[in-house]
């Protein structure tokens, strides 16, 4: 066999060889096409027009094309006191809501893991709320809000508690649509730490019980140190979420009574599609996801911390 026969089917083989990596480079760059193609649509590309709406003096209800203003619209937004009012308000129901999301969720993956009897209904209690609208679930808790045909106030009255009107009173509608929000949520952290629980070793334990330690030691020594990761986690997704509230404010009270209720979100949707001035709607949006994001990489920031100590 001669040399230059050898060098034919060396590079035969070569050939055949790098076809098939090329024709696999091609289906990978078709597979994740679809993904890309949706991500700059949907994420990308509203994510810069928005930043240079922010920059303009865009109106829905000007016919004239849009202005560029420079930093007008963030510097009205920081002096707005209305946007300072709304941002209390979200971050008031940011407490109210994520303590007990993840200190009720705890407690019920505790009990659930418990091995108590008949645990699929217990489970089915606590993670079914989870799954219905936001408009369902608005529409329950309105009437068990109901001043006067309302299942709390009657239950109230039969202690001699007089009821009252608890969406239309200042004082406690952003505290009742807090209750709604746990009850409604509350399932998805159960579900977090039910599963890291179950995660945990069960040697663990007999370990524990072999030198003496109960169960109120074993929570305080293994189970609440091992959940630690899980519970920076829940604590950031909480926040994040009831930072971005607003279906459940808008169906119950429509941000009232007096603008009590009224989160940052809800003033972005009335400025940007009740006034029609999307430029300022922008600036505002744009000056609340920089708050988010600080507070998320201070979260994430503490969470290493912890773990490294």
């Amino acid at each position: 066999m001669t040399s230059a026969t050898l060098t034919n089917k060396g590079a035969t083989t070569k050939a055949v060889t790098t076809r098939p990596k090329a024709l696999r480079s091609q289906s990978g760059l078709l597979y994740v096409l679809p993904f890309f193609v949706t991500f700059v649509l949907f994420l990308l590309w509203p994510l810069i027009y928005g930043i240079w709406m922010s920059f303009t003096d865009r109106d829905l209800a000007a016919g004239a094309e849009p202005e560029l203003v420079g930093f007008a619209n963030y510097a009205e937004a920081l002096t707005d006191p209305m946007v300072w009012t709304t941002f209390g308000n979200t971050v008031l129901f940011t407490v109210m809501t994520t303590i007990p999301l993840v200190v009720l969720a705890l407690a019920a993956a505790l009990l659930v893991n418990m091995g108590l009897p008949g645990q699929w209904v217990w489970r089915m209690a606590f993670f079914v709320p989870y799954l219905l609208a936001s408009t369902v679930v608005s529409l329950f808790w309105e009437w068990l809000y109901n001043p006067e045909l309302g299942l709390i106030n009657s239950v109230l009255g039969v202690f001699g508690i007089e009821g009252r009107s608890w969406l239309q009173d200042p004082d406690f509608a952003m505290a009742a649509i807090a209750v709604a929000t746990t009850w409604w949520t509350l399932g998805f952290n159960f579900l977090l730490y039910l599963a890291a629980l179950q995660n945990i070793p069960s040697t663990v334990y007999e370990a524990a019980s072999i030198d003496g330690a109960g169960r109120w030691r074993q929570l305080f020594s293994i189970t609440l140190p091992l959940l630690r990761n899980i519970t920076m986690l829940i604590l950031v997704l909480q926040v994040l979420a009831s930072l971005k509230v607003f279906d459940q404010i808008f169906q119950m009270t429509a941000g009232g009574p007096d603008d009590s209720t009224r989160s940052i979100l809800m003033y972005v949707y009335d400025t940007g599609f009740t006034n029609y001035r999307l430029g300022y709607a922008s600036a505002i949006s744009y000056i609340f996801f920089a708050i988010i994001l600080i507070l998320s990489l201070l979260q994430l920031r503490f969470a290493r911390r912890s773990d490294q100590s």
